[in-house]
């Protein structure tokens, strides 16, 4: 066989969706893995619904996933004269002729002449499929002799471009016949096909912005990492043929394999896709993961990075952490508490007790030098005192005089990022409200 050449064709009539993500991917995929070349195709011939902005965002999102390509985009408005001279070569054959005149009056429409036969082709996914062409009746493939449609235009592309493997959505092998017809006509080399799985909602329907996020660039605003999001997608209608589900880049090229596609439709989950982003997070060093949260908070970075554990534990996606953030889940860490009710503080203990308590709790943890104010020494230090007055009777006011909040980190943690100085200040200020 020649080098495998596969090829992303999107039509820019809309922004970058998953389901463009996965057939881009599994085209990239074979391709590397069989040391071949991925291009891409920009089919464009829609003049009135196609827009430069679905362009950029059709490349932005290739570059963001890391779907590189290896040739400068090609775009079909760009490429009339190829279309014309195969115009020209069918009907020279025979094998199309000019019909009834176009409805805008652009001329005369050409038709494919159909010789009703049986096309058959080996498909890498379904196995052995047949159709009966004699339905499709003489089907038109240009609406003139200087603008093909769709049919005519794929098929000399991939001829002029030397693809090997199509590699699309199931919903197109309905297309394949005709297309098959026309590279007979034409005297090309068929390419091997591949219909992969359509992406499914969770009630089993297409997937569309009616029934969930579809578009690239909402999962990044998110906050989902690309090669989360990548790793996932490339498990939808596709298994390595055991149980594993992390796979870094490099391993997913040498693990990938058109035989292992899956026939059934693959049904997308966010909240799947949701556990694989934490995985990732978790690989993420520290300095990477300020770098990640850093445009969804204004917090001194010094400060910040303090609280970063806690953070971490809590977030499976920048999304749920600028929600924490409009909720003030982190605001007591960097603002002291402007007010705070008696009643939260004392709560099953006496106001005098409570206070008596705290003032005791300051002056232990003043005994402590700053070098040594760290979560783990500051709880060595008071536990004798907590477990003798009680725990939940010195704690919990320690960490609301901290906090202001019903709930909150624990106070250890809380005074190891506060400093000692801080710390000291808010009990001082908590024992002036009792």
């Amino acid at each position: 066989m020649t080098k495998v050449i596969t090829r992303f064709p999107p039509s820019p009539t809309g922004f970058f969706h998953i389901g463009s993500a996965r057939t881009a991917l599994f085209n990239y995929l074979f391709a590397r893995k069989e040391n071949g070349e991925f291009v891409l195709r920009f089919e464009d011939t829609d003049k009135e619904r196609s827009k430069n902005e679905y362009e950029k965002d059709i490349l932005e999102g290739l570059s963001w996933l890391g779907l590189s390509y290896d040739n400068t985009p090609v775009r079909q408005s760009e490429r009339t004269a190829l279309y014309t001279a195969a115009i020209g070569k069918l009907l020279a054959s025979g094998n199309a002729y000019e019909a009834e005149e176009a409805k805008n009056g652009s001329g005369k429409v050409i038709r494919f002449k159909n010789p009703n036969t049986t096309i058959s082709f080996e498909d890498i996914v379904r196995g052995a499929v047949s159709f009966d062409t004699t339905d499709l009746g003489d089907f038109v493939v240009a609406k003139n002799s200087m603008e093909p449609l769709y049919h005519l235009a794929v098929v000399v592309d991939d001829a002029d471009m030397h693809i090997t493997h199509v590699i699309r959505g199931e919903d197109h092998i309905s297309n394949t016949p005709r297309q098959i017809l026309l590279i007979e006509a034409l005297g090309y080399a068929r390419p091997i096909y591949a219909h992969i799985p359509l992406i499914l909602a969770t009630n089993k329907s297409k997937l569309s912005k009616r029934t969930g996020t579809v578009s690239i660039n909402e999962y990044r605003n998110e906050g989902f990492l690309p090669d989360a999001l990548i790793n996932y997608i490339a498990l939808l209608g596709w298994n390595p043929g055991n149980d594993q589900e992390i796979f870094p880049h490099d391993e997913l090229i040498r693990a990938f394999s058109l035989g292992k596609i899956q026939k059934g439709g693959a049904v997308f989950d966010k909240e799947k896709l949701t556990w694989m982003n934490r995985e990732y997070l978790k690989n993420l060093s520290d300095d990477d993961f300020l770098a990640y949260l850093a445009p969804s908070h204004k917090y001194p970075k010094e400060t910040f990075a303090r609280i970063l554990p806690l953070v971490r534990e809590r977030i499976s996606t920048r999304r749920e952490f600028e929600a924490l953030i409009e909720e003030g889940e982190y605001e007591y860490f960097f603002t002291p508490p402007i007010s705070i009710s008696g009643g939260l503080l004392w709560k099953n203990a006496s106001e005098e007790d409570t206070k008596a308590r705290l003032n005791k709790v300051s002056g232990i943890l003043r005994e402590i030098p700053e070098e040594k104010f760290t979560a783990e020494h500051i709880k060595n230090t008071l536990w004798e005192f907590a477990e003798s007055e009680g725990r939940g009777e010195v704690l919990w006011p320690f960490r609301v005089a901290l906090s202001g909040k019903n709930k909150s980190a624990d106070p250890f943690t809380i005074a190891s990022v506060l400093g000692k100085q801080e710390t000291l200040t808010r009990i001082t200020n908590a024992c002036e409200v009792l």
